[in-house]
């Protein structure tokens, strides 16, 4: 599976931008999607998760009530509404399918990412 995310872009703080992930080769539509973003100098850190019927979502702390993953079961895209964006937001982000158990919070249980999008938030 190649995943593909677009959206990113430069935007004013309290802005807003919505990711998107697509899949290629196969249809992801059986994997937990998850996003994370990497900022310079920073780790990879989670984002945001859903499961693969979209009936269950995954937040980190730092993203709850202003950023909301969804996506419709049997189709391959996940997306990722931003609202309320911060500079701290500022980062790569990565769109991920879990092909692993355990945590959806945990990097290693996602077998294929995606390039990556710029999100970049000015104060």
């Amino acid at each position: 599976v190649q995943l593909q995310a677009c959206g990113g872009g430069l935007v004013q703080a309290g802005g807003s931008l919505r990711l998107s992930c697509a899949a290629s080769g196969r249809s992801f539509s059986t994997d937990g999607m998850g996003w994370f973003r990497q900022a310079p100098g920073k780790a990879r850190e989670f984002v945001a998760a859903v499961s693969a019927a979209g009936t269950s979502s995954y937040y980190a702390d730092s993203v709850k009530g202003r950023f909301t993953i969804s996506r419709t079961a049997g189709a391959s895209r996940v997306n990722l509404q931003m609202n309320n964006l911060k500079p701290e937001d500022t980062a790569v982000y990565y769109c991920a399918g879990k092909t692993g158990t355990g945590s959806y919070m945990n990097a290693r249980g996602y077998g294929y990412w995606g390039q990556g999008t710029q999100v970049t938030v000015s104060s």
